[in-house]
């Protein structure tokens, strides 16, 4: 994804390095202590993108702080040795700086900042000087790679698939704003995607020499992008060994794009002296994630085998190169890994996958495939090897990411970062513990209970049970800074989470059972989770408790209003799916409602009504609060309208909070705010405090 940022000064740079390194060394006693809430959210620093320089001696890395009084996001580069030596920022420009990369010599380091007016490509040396501009494109610039040899550059602009250069769309782009009709015609969808109507331009990928030269779009004439939209980023796309060429995923399919899930892999050389050629063209699912050996003579993929389905499972895939048979590495494992990477040896490779609540970090022996857990607990955010040592992100449910490095065999575990010891340690969290039970079919289903900050024993306290979408997802052993427990603790409220069928990291069997079963299978585990943690642990209590849940959480908020409204004394609803038949329609990937419906709405419309919330909203009798933003594409807001009105027309206690600037998340600080306010404020009204048994 394109992320943008610099230094504006030797004098800022140095106040701003001795203020930080200030803050680090402040004991935790110097803050006073508090519950945890919305704004220790927000003041947390965010650690992503860890890059190890090729000799393995440090660590560039992102960290995001936010800026309330801009209502915004801003990120910038920071460096530690591989020891965890000599943390610093390695710029502090105003505006954004993101996605680092090494150059060959590992003494400077390319990235991606916003300084410039616009996201161009920068370079910098991590023994002081000023950063450098790289590139003065017409149009922003994202996902930067660098060459094996550092001397090509590839990095990904929005264009016109018809327009011969970066220029032509720039021009293109001003003529459109200067007419004074602003309609447009679409022959095929997709025409919106996430947060963002469809223009007709595509992401694609550029290359040019990292010392300047003309950028080639190596994608010319495709009707694609890459890498995926929203969510994809530089790790779907990769320079060959010999820096001829490059290996990129995308999906060129057509009038089927809204319905199909069939990215492939393509190769093209970087002057675009020929058309990109598909190598994955037998697997019509989602081929991504390309990785190269260190010697050069095998690319490793991600692939889906079944089209249409967005949570297959990923199989590793290895390709002789450049020859081009291929064999599944992973048929025999379980998990559906979701980033790798080669030691530097080439014969292991290196995946993180969910792992029964976890986000776990694994080894796979390239020749027989067997795998070895390196890093069980807590959730592996992305990963960088070299030297001996891997190093990683990792976060569990009291505390954000912070970075770490082990040996392959899972021993030596060494913290590297401690940016936000003193935040944690100053805001009081409630403890969490895994329980299971048993589910629907009998089977053992995972779930967490967390305490609330002020846990005594002998007292029972309210409960917020949290529903998580996807529905292939996970309320698992991670940092969230959207929907994290511990806000929920810091108000007083005890906390179940269930990950029911449907979920993933239980093995694919368990992800797929959820599919054409919105409605039962989820419920039962539901069910008895909610009698199964009453039953462990008795400071729940089951008389005083709200459901609350989001996408897929938000269906099941509405889904168990009418179904299994019994237990509970509020409920809030986020961005849900109040009916499925219109949501078959109105949604914009197509390919996702089809398959957890069993085929298009008029060639199913029984599979679209058997859990369709709207059908018993006559039984609905629980106040409820309903949340929605105005750009969410994938669940259009007309859901949350037409439950709110459903709710008022029955007279029954409701609210509406409507942000007229969000998509399917809420990203804005000040909104974030008022989210938590809101809700906070609501559970407030509708739960009792604690009480003695």
């Amino acid at each position: 994804m394109q992320k943008k940022r610099h230094r504006i000064g030797t004098v800022y740079g140095a106040c701003f390095t001795a203020l930080v390194i200030l803050a680090l060394s402040l004991p935790a006693v110097a803050q006073q202590m508090h519950p945890f809430s919305i704004h220790d959210m927000l003041a947390m620093d965010r650690i992503s993108d860890s890059q190890v320089s090729p000799d393995g001696q440090w660590i560039a890395f992102v960290v995001r702080t936010t800026d309330l009084e801009a209502n915004r996001g801003r990120t910038d580069l920071w460096l530690v040795g591989r020891d965890g030596a000599g943390l610093r920022p390695l710029t502090s420009h105003p505006d954004s700086d993101s996605n680092p990369r090494w150059g060959p010599d590992s003494r400077s380091v390319w990235f991606l900042s916003s300084r410039s007016g616009s996201s161009q490509v920068w370079r910098i040396a991590i023994d002081g000087g000023e950063a450098r501009q790289m590139t003065v494109e017409p149009l922003d610039v994202g996902n930067l790679i660098v060459s094996p040899d550092g001397r090509h550059i590839g990095f990904t602009m929005e264009v016109f698939p018809d327009a011969p250069t970066a220029q032509a769309t720039k021009d293109r782009l001003d003529a459109i704003a200067k007419r004074k009709d602003s309609g447009r015609v679409y022959e095929r969808v997709l025409v919106r995607h996430w947060d963002t109507w469809k223009d007709g331009r595509r992401s694609h990928l550029f290359v040019r020499p990292a010392e300047g030269g003309q950028a080639v779009n190596v994608m010319a004439g495709m009707d694609a992008d890459t890498p995926s939209i929203p969510f994809g980023g530089p790790e779907e796309m990769t320079f060959s060994p010999d820096g001829r060429g490059v290996v990129f995923s995308a999906k060129d399919v057509g009038r089927e794009e809204a319905w199909s899930t069939n990215f492939d892999l393509f190769y093209s050389p970087i002057d675009g002296s020929q058309a990109p050629k598909c190598l994955t063209q037998e697997n019509e699912a989602l081929d991504t994630h390309p990785v190269f050996s260190p010697d050069g003579k095998t690319l490793a993929y991600l692939a889906m085998s079944r089209p249409g389905y967005e949570s297959d499972q990923f199989q590793i895939v290895l390709m002789d190169w450049p020859g081009g048979s291929k064999r599944v590495l992973t048929d025999k494992w379980d998990r559906s890994p979701s980033s790798i990477g080669f030691a530097a040896h080439g014969r292991t490779l290196y995946a993180t996958a969910a792992n029964l609540g976890q986000r776990s970090l694994f080894s796979i022996d390239v020749d027989n495939g067997q795998v070895e857990t390196i890093v069980r607990e807590g959730s592996v955010h992305g990963f960088s090897a070299a030297d001996g040592r891997i190093v990683y992100a990792l976060s569990n449910m009291r505390s954000p990411a912070e970075l770490y490095s082990v040996r392959p065999n899972g021993a030596g575990v060494q913290q590297l970062t401690d940016i936000n010891r003193a935040k944690v340690a100053a805001a009081k969290m409630g403890d969490y513990e895994q329980f299971t039970f048993a589910g629907w079919n009998g089977e053992t289903v995972h779930g967490y209970v967390g305490k609330p900050w002020n846990y005594e024993e002998g007292r029972k306290y309210p409960v917020a049970f949290l529903i998580h979408g996807g529905p292939q997802g996970s309320f698992g052993n991670g940092w969230s800074y959207r929907w994290n427990p511990q806000t929920y603790a810091g108000q007083g409220y005890a906390v179940v989470m269930i990950d029911f069928h449907g979920s993933v990291g239980y093995g694919q069997e368990f992800t797929d059972a959820i599919s054409q079963h919105w409605g039962d299978r989820p419920l039962e585990d539901l069910q008895k989770g909610w009698a199964a943690a009453q039953q462990q642990y008795d400071f729940l209590d089951g008389s005083n408790a709200c459901a609350l849940g989001a996408s897929y959480g938000g269906y099941m908020v509405y889904w168990i209003a009418g179904v299994w409204n019994e237990p509970w004394k509020c409920l809030v609803d986020h961005d849900g799916v109040f009916d499925t038949r219109i949501m078959g329609y109105a949604t914009e990937e197509l390919w996702f409602t089809e398959w957890e419906n069993g085929g298009t709405p008029y060639e199913n419309p029984e599979g679209y009504e058997k859990f369709n919330p709207v059908n018993h909203v006559k039984d609905w009798r629980v106040p409820m609060l309903v949340i929605h933003g105005e750009l969410d594409y994938r669940i259009p807001v007309s859901q949350s309208i037409a439950a709110f009105t459903a709710l008022q027309r029955q007279g029954i206690e409701s609210k509406f909070l409507y942000f007229p600037d969000e998509n399917h998340w809420v990203l804005k600080p000040a909104n974030s705010i008022l989210w938590h306010d809101t809700v906070n404020g609501w559970l407030k009204q509708h739960l009792a405090p604690s009480s003695q048994p």
